[in-house]
């Protein structure tokens, strides 16, 4: 497995955590949108991994916290290009 493939099946596993815990319930509602969108499963946890790869990005990075209002500011953005 290459290393991209291996950050993409991390980052899926986040999103499936989410939508199993229902936290944050916009994860979901996006999800659902997205798929009514006509976007498939794959296509649609790609577009929100953007999000969740942004806040890794931030936290990592910048050693910043966590910002769930961006990143659900963000999801509601999606399909549309997500800002930082």
């Amino acid at each position: 497995m290459k290393p991209n493939e291996i950050i993409r099946d991390e980052i899926f596993q986040i999103i499936k955590n989410q939508l199993d815990s229902n936290d944050p319930p916009e994860t979901k509602i996006t999800y659902d949108r997205l798929i009514s969108l006509g976007y498939n499963e794959f296509e649609t946890k790609q577009l929100i991994g953007q999000c969740v790869s942004l806040e890794i990005f931030d936290v990592i990075k910048n050693k910043k916290p966590f910002n769930k209002s961006r990143y659900i500011k963000n999801l509601n953005l999606l399909p549309k290009e997500i800002s930082e």
